[in-house]
């Protein structure tokens, strides 16, 4: 279910992409999601069917897999995902996240290795930021890689891991020396690595399909030619990366809040109260108005954003303001249309009290709003 979505996209191949995601979200992931997110599946046959269909690596350079689709494109197909699947959604961008780590800022050696698996369909990552005293503050981050001979030796907690204990491969911070500046290091790291286990799924609010757990190294061996870029590179790298991350949640959050309004709008056209449909009332269609054009704003935002990093121009205080922009719209919107269903809104038997719960995590993850407000009031004062 779906209100119209005007878009204009930069090519006819764009537009068969997101022709492609359409179809994929609303005949194949749709079905399952109310069944999935009540039982908390991981639900990894819909990213084998994304990772087949080419779509879990558009933003990438061709030579390594990749569809060499703008960041744009990439965006407002992540959101087709998330409208149909916010769970899903969210795997969707921190995949990606993962990938541009490694495009980013490995060698030409470490990209020509890991990002074809990477990039294939075959593997799904996960980022391994996080930890129970560190999250937006990276600088707190305890877990220690110690260099031994041609290794790292790896012992610490990470905590918040969305696709957790069900990734192939982790996107590893870790301290390598208690330089404030220059202490932390990047790793990629398989799922088979030797001293990994992993934490109960956390039992969330929403988002049940993304699962989510700690990941805990002990004494795990990380060959040396796995470190991503220069040792001690690492918290430019978490940070350069966070900009292209909260673009991917901007972009999830204004699926949530459209799929909310398109349920919203069909209640109020079949409901009847008084003699006539509920959308009849001035006072409901107000509502439905404000709604559209907070998803509008939030879509706006987002793209804005995008089209800056396409350019190769700055961008970090646009995926800020989009990052804040579309989550609170996201709340605002969900909010409204449990308010349009009434009661019915507020049982389980409608979705918009999923996306309710569903749209709560992303004014906290991939940094809180408040950590937006200072980063955006900061890069107005510089």
């Amino acid at each position: 279910m779906a209100t119209t979505v005007d878009r204009l996209l930069p090519t006819d191949e764009a537009e068969a992409l997101l022709e492609l995601t359409r179809q994929i979200a609303t005949k194949e992931l749709a079905p399952q999601v109310a069944e999935l997110e009540e039982q908390g599946t991981f639900p990894a046959e819909a990213y084998a069917l994304l990772g087949k269909s080419g779509l879990l690596s558009l933003p990438f350079a061709e030579e390594h897999g990749g569809g060499a689709q703008p960041y744009e494109v990439y965006l407002q197909v992540v959101e087709e995902i998330a409208t149909a699947w916010p769970s899903v959604g969210v795997g969707t961008s921190v995949h990606s996240l993962t990938a541009s780590v490694v495009a980013a800022n490995g060698s030409s050696e470490l990209c020509a290795t890991w990002l074809p698996r990477m990039l294939s369909g075959d593997w799904l990552g996960a980022y391994c930021l996080s930890e129970p005293q560190a999250g937006s503050d990276v600088s707190g981050i305890r877990t220690k890689a110690v260099r031994d001979g041609d290794a790292y030796v790896v012992t610490g907690t990470k905590q918040w891991i969305s696709n957790g204990s069900c990734a192939d491969y982790y996107i590893l911070f870790a301290r390598t020396s208690e330089d404030a500046k220059r202490g932390l290091s990047a790793f990629v790291v398989p799922a088979d690595t030797a001293g990994m286990s992993f934490g109960a799924p956390e039992k969330k609010m929403g988002l049940a399909c993304d699962v989510t757990t700690q990941v805990l190294f002990d004494g795990a061996r990380i060959p040396a030619d796995q470190l991503i870029g220069e040792e001690g590179a690492g918290m430019k790298v978490a940070l350069s990366a966070l900009d292209a991350g909260r673009l991917g949640i901007a972009a999830v959050a204004t699926g949530i809040a459209q799929s909310a309004l398109a349920h919203a709008v069909a209640y109020a056209g079949e409901r009847r109260q008084f003699g006539q449909a509920i959308g009849q009332f001035q006072g409901l269609q107000f509502l439905l108005a404000d709604m559209a054009a907070d998803v509008e704003r939030a879509r706006a935002t987002y793209l804005h954003a995008a089209r800056l990093k396409d350019a190769g121009r700055p961008f970090s205080r646009q995926a800020s303001i989009a990052k804040l922009t579309a989550t609170d719209a996201a709340m605002k919107v969900t909010t409204d249309a449990v308010q349009v269903l009434g009661g019915n809104g507020y049982t389980r038997d409608y979705p918009v009290e999923r996306l309710f719960r569903d749209a709560k995590v992303t004014q906290i993850f991939e940094g809180t709003n408040q950590i937006q407000r200072m980063v955006i009031g900061r890069d107005l004062l510089r």
